[in-house]
């Protein structure tokens, strides 16, 4: 069964940076969309940034457009998520999404990113 496996999160303080990372452990077919998703504690999900598979376009949420750049390699079957200016309020379990023409969705399992002030 195909796995995306995060990586990179960690401890970082204000004004600072991460690179997360989400690999597939094996082919996925027909992705249309990969995301990145973060959760707070107490809060829900929140979508963060988008890439499309296609022409490669991007989106990102306000709260931290200009701030994080979602890229992807296609040879490595592995989306990043690269997080500058990092402020409290960014602190959250980060989830990969990788969605499917097929209606399949995948998630990884989560990297704890926080910030300290």
């Amino acid at each position: 069964q195909v796995q995306l496996v995060e990586s990179g999160g960690g401890l970082v303080q204000a004004g600072g940076s991460l690179r997360l990372s989400c690999a597939a452990s094996g082919s996925i077919s027909s992705i249309y969309g990969m995301s990145w998703y973060r959760q707070a504690s107490g809060k829900g999900r929140e979508w963060v940034s988008t890439i499309n598979t296609g022409g490669g376009s991007t989106n990102y949420a306000d709260s931290v457009k200009g701030r994080f750049t979602i890229s992807r390699d296609n040879a490595k079957n592995t989306v990043y998520l690269q997080m500058n200016s990092l402020k409290s309020e960014d602190t959250a379990v980060y989830y990969c999404n990788w969605a499917t023409w097929t209606g399949r969705s995948y998630w990884g399992q989560g990297a704890q990113v926080t910030v300290s002030s």
